[in-house]
């Protein structure tokens, strides 16, 4: 008798964009805090800044308007233009946890010259327990990945 795995929870949104797939890499990962809804603020201030510093281990965080950060997580994996995972270290509870690691891969793929698909998966909310299934919910909900994606693809616009 083997112990049973938890088989892995993800959410997954795409959307495409009339952008070159340098320009869609570029949009997603130096110019978050112009698509990023700024209700999903985790600081006590209002976002001034989503930064993803642009190297494997790099922060990912919020600056305040009030100069404070609040750290979202780090860069995994950084393969320009075509790829980016970042780790979200955010609890249920909305805070920063050092010990919990979602990740959100980002893959960029041309479609046709100018035009570029983005596919977002965050996997592992297996990892949030009991509150797996809320998580999920969350971020699966038209407020989530997709309604973010759907901002991105405004400004791209």
């Amino acid at each position: 008798m083997g112990t049973e795995s938890i088989p892995e929870v993800e959410v997954r949104r795409s959307v495409t964009v009339p952008l070159s797939v340098h320009r869609a890499f570029a949009l997603f990962t130096t110019r978050m805090t112009e698509f990023w809804p700024p209700e999903h603020s985790i600081s006590e201030a209002a976002i001034a800044e989503v930064v993803i510093e642009p190297r494997v281990g790099g922060r990912w965080y919020e600056r305040g308007v009030d100069g404070s950060e609040c750290t979202w997580g780090r860069v995994a994996e950084w393969e320009p233009p075509v790829r980016v995972v970042l780790l979200w270290q955010i609890g249920a509870n909305w805070q920063y946890d050092p010990d919990l690691e979602t990740e959100v891969e980002v893959t960029f793929t041309e479609e046709t010259a100018g035009r570029t698909r983005l596919e977002l998966r965050h996997r592992h909310l297996e990892r949030y327990g009991d509150q797996a299934d809320a998580m999920y919910a969350i971020f699966d909900s038209p407020g989530g990945w997709g309604g973010t994606l759907d901002r991105l693809a405004a400004v791209a616009s």
